[in-house]
């Protein structure tokens, strides 16, 4: 018996094993689970038999099966019973008789590692990889016949940066959360305006800070004429989307992108005949109204005191949204769709108000130009249009026309002429964190926190800023800080007295 013989089913972890090939030629990992011998299981983890789907012709009691562990493998002939406590090939053997449904289960794993992405220490994650192969098998199956349900989200409050709800999906959902954002993304941001920042690779809070200043220095010719930026914020704005208007523009988009598509392996994971494209288009379409639609707050599982939401502002909680509207902050899916729903006001903004100086981080957004008539006059088509089109309202009171030459403040960044400081209200939590930095920690551990703080401020003209930082937290006291004061390097022997209350 070769290894392609025995039809083992992939997609899933190898343990030491150089991975076999399917009859298609895909590549085929599989997971060690251990081998049976009567009622124990021997070396799980490390070692594993895998049988043919068919018996020995020689005797039906026995069967070729493949043996390997972390150094080697090898091909027996055995009596299939001693297989027994390892699942057979033979019940996997289906997945790879459909080209779709094996494909499907190859993303799904693909989706949960991205999911699992710093997440490796929580329980919820522990439980799901202790029986992922089960899981992804069961949700492949959910998916491919349609019965997939997301279970009720997890809803509590934070208060770093600013106090906030959060609706927290089950682990299994945000797997069909990163497979929906695997299948969709890049379809979706060929359609956004180069000025749209978040949750875009390459487009988060540093390079808006940057595309801010390159338009200030644009309209006033490197700071030689006047300059004034218009701020604008959307009030309550995930707690105010229409999740139907939502799904209208989603579905308007992808079937634009569809009538474009060849086989662009950078825009659809889909390269086979028409109907597998068909069929897998379908599954796109039904992720989409399973996620998009979805209710939140149904049967929702509040965590903490109830007498925290007093304190937040009804326009703030999804408990108090209108029927139809609302979208959990937490999601990867909501992050993506913030951006297609406003997609409309960008193209309102860029094409019809001709806003040549414009951009947007979600729900902030800025105009510059060179006279404050010019912007004042943008408000109140702006607020219309939002009204109108997209059942939004500004935050009054956000709105602002400032005058950059006096500084503009714009996701947590200062920006004045040709500097660039970190806005005070995200000075003074990174203060609070250092402060309140566990040194009994693992020396590594608070390295690694505090010079991702440091390297923050790295982009930022802010050296005296750093050194007032450095001392005010004793960073010293506990290791060495480099002249720039970018980099810290714990003492390790000082950590360990710290820990053990000065007993070496």
């Amino acid at each position: 018996m070769t290894v392609n013989d025995s039809k083992v089913c992939g997609g899933l972890p190898a343990v030491g094993f150089p991975s076999p090939t399917s009859e298609g030629g895909r590549p085929v990992t599989s997971p060690a689970a251990g081998n049976g011998n009567d009622s124990d299981l021997n070396n799980p983890g490390s070692n594993g038999n895998y049988w043919s789907s068919s018996p020995n012709s020689d005797n039906s009691n026995n069967a070729w099966n493949l043996n390997f562990n972390s150094s080697n493998f090898n091909r027996n002939n055995n009596n299939r019973y001693n297989g027994q406590s390892v699942r057979p090939v033979r019940v996997l053997a289906a997945a790879t008789a459909d080209d779709a449904s094996h494909r499907l289960l190859e993303d799904l794993y693909c989706a949960y590692l991205a999911a699992r992405r710093h997440k490796r220490g929580k329980w919820y994650q522990v439980g799901f990889e202790m029986r992922q192969e089960h899981e992804l098998v069961k949700l492949r199956d959910e998916l491919l016949e349609r019965r997939y349900a997301a279970r009720p989200s997890s809803c509590f409050i934070i208060h770093d940066p600013k106090m906030r709800e959060v609706f927290a999906a089950e682990f299994r959902d945000r797997v069909v959360h990163h497979l929906f954002y695997n299948y969709t993304h890049k379809l979706f941001e060929r359609t956004f305006i180069a000025d749209c920042y978040s949750c875009i690779e390459g487009r988060g809070t540093h390079y808006g800070v940057e595309r801010l200043k390159k338009h200030i220095r644009s309209c006033s010719q490197n700071w030689s004429k006047p300059c004034y930026v218009l701020k604008l914020d959307i009030k309550g704005y995930f707690m105010s989307i229409n999740r139907a208007r939502l799904l209208v523009r989603c579905r308007e988009i992808l079937l634009k992108q569809r009538r474009k598509y060849t086989e662009d392996a950078d825009g659809f994971a889909i390269k086979d005949t028409k109907s597998a494209k068909e069929r897998d288009w379908e599954l796109v379409d039904y992720l989409l109204e399973s996620i998009c639609m979805l209710n939140p707050v149904e049967n929702c599982r509040v965590i903490g005191d109830m007498s925290e939401w007093r304190l937040l502002p009804k326009e703030k909680s999804l408990f108090h949204s209108k029927p139809g509207c609302g979208l959990p902050i937490g999601n990867l899916s909501s992050q993506l769709f913030s951006n297609v729903y406003l997609g409309a006001f960008d193209e309102f903004m860029k094409r019809e108000m001709k806003c040549r100086h414009y951009g947007r981080y979600v729900d902030d957004a800025f105009v510059v130009a060179s006279t404050k008539e010019e912007l004042y006059d943008i408000v109140p088509k702006a607020r219309s249009f939002l009204r109108e089109a997209l059942e939004l309202e500004l935050n009054e009171k956000k709105v602002l026309v400032v005058d950059a030459y006096k500084g503009v403040e714009f996701l947590g960044a200062y920006v004045k002429p040709y500097r660039t400081y970190p806005a005070r209200r995200s000075l003074k939590r990174m203060r609070g964190r250092m402060k309140a930095l566990d040194w009994s920690e693992h020396p590594n551990r608070i390295q690694a926190r505090v010079n991702s703080m440091l390297g923050v401020l790295s982009h930022y003209d802010c050296w005296h800023m750093r050194k007032l930082l450095v001392w005010e937290t004793n960073l010293r006291q506990f290791g060495k800080v480099t002249d720039d004061c970018l980099r810290f390097y714990p003492d390790k022997l000082q950590l360990r007295l710290q820990r053990n209350g000065g007993i070496r």
